[in-house]
């Protein structure tokens, strides 16, 4: 049984541009993409703040955009997604995103405008819960249909997924402002999504950064720790079992890793990826997730038995009320109080150096 192909380097400022070229190259990216096709750009704002270890870097855009125009797909073009606590259009700016895209000519899409239609679609494969959670009918911007899709995000925790990588990538993209109803399901979800990318995309590819990993409470309040790996592939399944198995967890171990690998979408078994480019089997960067107050305050109501409650507490205007108290404990308290003294402190070091450049 041949193995899945999973790329990884070792990086640093002064080469990463380079680097990520090499890395694209060497994780096959021209046997997953179509170049007569589209490509999507799909980043990660996991938080309009330039939190490191949160969101995708400029570099790693960069560094995508130059492999592909240099490998010959010319067709380029940004999606970027909104939650109900952030604002894309911020995190573009703050992130240094705008000016990637205005230097290379690379148009930028955001899929919650009036530009996208939102088109009803039946899966052909097997699904786990979305048919059950969207009971009036899944709906997709029509946009996404038959063009190539490269997932951008980074190597960190998140609190309700254990880590988050390129299948939780898709979250953001394909499904609208009211996927919190799927949060009690969100393992099965990202299993889900991924069934219906590999129906409706000619061709997905995944790049992750982890120049800064994020330890701890992801995606936003976590610990950024500096780790110099960069890694790519045409199977998400595996780049996030490799991203897991770094940062020191069992990927068969987590749920949406296991299940995808059950159902045929990757692999998650690190018996079943070969590694090329850097010797990472002696890596184990030893990350936990804990708390927050979010996901605290999630664990309560997406998985104890108050869950009863999502209808009343989700499905109504009350919902305002979690999504005010998500972004005043982000914004309005997190943030100034502790993420930005971390975030200055980060700033000083060879990475933060280089997003300064930016």
């Amino acid at each position: 049984m041949a193995k899945t192909k999973v790329a990884v380097i070792k990086t640093s400022p002064e080469t990463v541009l380079e680097d990520y070229q090499k890395l694209l190259k060497l994780a096959g990216v021209e046997n997953f993409l179509s170049k007569d096709k589209v490509t999507i750009l799909k980043d990660n704002i996991s938080w309009h703040y330039p939190f490191p270890g949160a969101n995708t870097t400029p570099w790693q855009l960069e560094g995508t955009i130059l492999a592909l125009k240099k490998l010959g797909f010319g067709q380029l073009v940004a999606v970027e997604n909104e939650t109900v606590v952030t604002n894309a259009l911020k995190g573009d700016r703050l992130n240094k995103y705008a000016g990637v895209f205005q230097k290379h000519g690379i148009q930028v899409k955001f899929n919650f405008s009036q530009d996208f239609k939102w088109v009803r679609y039946e899966p052909k494969g097997k699904l786990l819960a979305l048919p059950k959670i969207y009971k009036k009918g899944i709906y997709l911007p029509e946009f996404f249909f038959d063009k190539n899709i490269i997932h951008l995000p980074t190597l960190k925790c998140h609190i309700y997924t254990t880590t988050t990588g390129a299948m939780k990538n898709a979250f953001g993209g394909l499904l609208n402002t009211k996927r919190h109803y799927t949060h009690t399901w969100i393992h099965e979800t990202l299993v889900d999504l991924l069934t219906i990318q590999k129906e409706i995309h000619p061709g997905i590819f995944a790049v992750m950064d982890g120049t800064t990993a994020g330890n701890g409470p992801g995606p936003r309040t976590m610990k950024p720790e500096i780790k110099d790996f960069i890694l790519a592939s045409g199977d998400c399944v595996a780049i996030d079992a490799v991203a897991a198995k770094m940062m020191g967890f069992d990927p068969m171990s987590i749920k949406y890793i296991r299940l995808a690998h059950e159902q045929g979408l990757g692999k998650g078994r690190m018996e079943e990826i070969e590694i090329v480019g850097e010797d990472i089997s002696q890596v184990n960067f030893g990350f936990s997730v804990g708390d927050n107050l979010a996901s605290r305050v999630g664990d309560l109501f997406w998985f104890s038995p108050l869950k009863c409650l999502q209808k009343l507490l989700f499905r109504t205007p009350l919902v305002y009320l979690f999504v005010f108290g998500s972004a005043f404990y982000h914004d309005r308290f997190w943030w100034p109080i502790k993420g930005k003294r971390i975030f200055k402190k980060w700033s000083e070091s060879k990475w933060g150096r280089l997003f300064e450049k930016y």
